[in-house]
């Protein structure tokens, strides 16, 4: 792969990295007034308004075959759960800490893909996401504390975006990226709204719908138009660049996080979340350099076998 390939990928995932977080504060903001259950469904609504006529603009097609909607819908149930348990912990928790937990994501992708799919993986691997855990107990421990058992749910988040990303994977060869955000968004959105309308006068607090006001309504927008906007802007890295060479840059999306999290809201990181956030992307990074390592000797051994042949 070039290099002149390679860059447009990396330039991608950097606008990624800054624009993700937009998302998380837009929903932070909207916690204010917004049921957590509007804000997730927003997400999805908004997503799907906008999807659907750029998908019409690429003229993809927009059937499935029967085999994939039972994906999909999965697909899109547990994208609702995880983004319903990332909002309501980021309505008490600063979006840093609660970001820092979801980022041993890579750690539980490792072990399911392990377990389901059989993908080889090693006791140095084993060992740093032994120890990328440890770091999500260092940022946890204070924050469960201080905000109780809501600390948890950015765990879940991580747990079912590793479900969520196996999901993909396995959709990925034969549904095009624009497809399948658009038929995720349009599925949640089939799942998300009859939720509001039977919690509608139920005074559930997380889930009763309340009519926006004013500036309520850029909220719950920008919730769908960042997530959206930055989940096509990796899509697209990944068509310019390998996963190998994208992925250490993911950790960048905290520094953003931190960044926008004083900025907006006066949240900083205390030292033992600081502590937590580095023993994560030190053994997150660790785990990347050993899949690269893993992928070159994949590569080699065919080669091997070739010369050996001739």
């Amino acid at each position: 792969m070039t290099q002149d390939r390679i860059l447009p990928g990396v330039a991608l995932m950097l606008a990624f990295c800054v624009l993700a977080p937009l998302l998380d504060v837009a929903a932070k903001l909207a916690t204010a007034t917004i049921p957590v259950g509007q804000i997730t469904t927003a997400r999805f609504v908004v997503q799907a308004a906008l999807m659907l006529p750029v998908a019409l603009m690429m003229r993809l097609p927009l059937r499935l075959a029967p085999r994939l909607w039972g994906l999909m819908a999965a697909r899109a149930a547990v994208l609702i759960v995880s983004t319903y348990c990332f909002v309501a912990a980021t309505q008490v928790m600063p979006i840093a800490d609660a970001l820092a937990i979801v980022f041993v994501e890579p750690f539980i992708l490792l072990i399911l893909g392990h377990l389901i799919f059989g993908d080889v993986v090693g006791p140095r691997r084993i060992g740093a996401s032994v120890v990328g855990f440890v770091g999500a107990l260092l940022v946890i421990q204070p924050s469960l504390a201080v905000f109780g058992w809501v600390a948890l749910f950015p765990l879940g988040t991580a747990v079912l975006f590793a479900v969520y990303m196996l999901i993909t994977r396995e959709m990925s060869v034969a549904v095009h990226p624009v497809t399948m955000q658009l038929h995720t968004a349009l599925l949640g959105s089939a799942i998300c709204l009859p939720v509001l309308w039977l919690a509608q006068g139920s005074g559930w607090s997380e889930l009763d719908p309340v009519t926006p006001v004013a500036i309520e309504w850029l909220w719950l927008f920008g919730v769908g138009f960042w997530a959206t906007i930055s989940h096509m802007c990796m899509t697209y890295a990944l068509k310019f660049a390998p996963s190998a060479t994208l992925a250490p840059l993911h950790y960048l999306e905290i520094v953003t996080a931190v960044a926008l999290g004083y900025a907006v809201f006066g949240d900083f990181p205390n030292p033992m979340t600081w502590a937590g956030i580095a023993v994560i992307v030190a053994s997150g990074l660790y785990i990347i350099y050993r899949e690269r390592l893993a992928a070159a000797r994949d590569l080699q051994e065919p080669q091997a076998s070739s010369a050996a042949a001739r």
